[in-house]
């Protein structure tokens, strides 16, 4: 039978950090192939001339969850994946970019606080093959002065497998061999 246990689980040290640092975003139908195998991407195809977009977040401020979804009656399975991001400051630039978040599907890469083995920042990738779709936000200021002025976003995405875990980067994420992209645009 194809989904025989594998392995069990011991408790592991407590040398673990929530949050993420950054997420990445790719136009789904710009990705072209991937492999993942035992929940490890190890190769990523995009378009000649596709880039990565990177959004930097404060501390504090960013959240993935997959939720698994299953069903006994049906004999089903699958996963939700969700991130929840909170940019600062309304701009003119961040309003037109959000109507265009609005009307895509994406592939979303987080990079996480946490570290691998090898020491580098753990990346997740969500969305492969469904995509990731702007599903709920808020553009607002608040009353008080210390009250929040910028974005709260909520993108959702239904997946017929776990979120994936990026093969461990060199130096900067995505540096990876096997990874074919034009650039990481950050601004």
């Amino acid at each position: 039978m194809a989904c025989n246990l594998t392995k069990g689980r011991n408790i592991t040290c407590r040398d673990g950090i929530g949050g993420i640092k950054a997420i990445y975003l790719v136009q789904h139908d710009e990705l072209t192939s991937y492999v993942a195998a035992s929940g490890e991407l190890t190769d990523l195809d995009l378009g000649s001339g596709d880039d990565i977009y990177k959004y930097l977040l404060k501390r504090g401020t960013g959240s993935i969850t997959e939720t698994v979804n299953a069903s006994s009656e049906n004999g089903t399975v699958f996963y939700t994946h969700s991130v929840n991001v909170v940019l600062h400051d309304l701009t003119k630039e961040d309003q037109n970019e959000i109507k265009l978040l609005a009307q895509q599907r994406m592939v979303i890469f987080a990079e996480l606080n946490q570290l691998s083995s090898g020491g580098k920042n753990k990346i997740i990738a969500m969305g492969l093959d469904n995509g990731m779709e702007l599903s709920a936000g808020t553009n607002q200021s608040g009353a008080a002065l210390g009250d929040l002025s910028g974005y709260t976003w909520t993108f959702e995405g239904q997946e017929p497998n776990p979120m994936q875990v990026v093969a461990d980067y060199t130096t900067t994420p995505f540096d990876n061999a096997a990874f074919t992209f034009n650039a990481v645009v950050t601004s």
